[in-house]
């Protein structure tokens, strides 16, 4: 498995905005995109401004996939319009991914 943890500052008053449009990608994107597991939206409790989006794919090349489609693009520019920033990213092979 391989996926992305990304650190985000929306915009004030955008957050509710910002959990539609995850929303909408799981509803509207899924499934159109092969090997994606999960997403979990994380607000850090140290500073309420950051977000954390942790993203798991079954595998590096169907998150590269997904990442090198232009409609992904126009969800991720939809995405920054949410933000004060682009967000950091930080990618990794998920050495364990566990839920019930």
């Amino acid at each position: 498995m391989y996926g992305t943890i990304a650190l985000m500052k929306p915009k004030e008053g955008q957050i509710d905005a910002l959990n539609a449009l995850f929303d909408e990608w799981w509803t509207e994107r899924r499934p159109k995109v092969k090997g994606a597991i999960s997403s979990t939206v994380y607000r850090n409790v140290s500073n309420p401004a950051e977000i954390m989006v942790a993203v798991v794919f079954e595998s590096k090349e169907n998150y590269v996939a997904n990442a090198e489609d232009p409609a992904q693009n126009d969800w991720y520019q939809k995405l920054v319009a949410l933000l004060e920033a682009e967000p950091r990213w930080i990618d990794g092979d998920v050495l364990a991914h566990k839920h019930v």
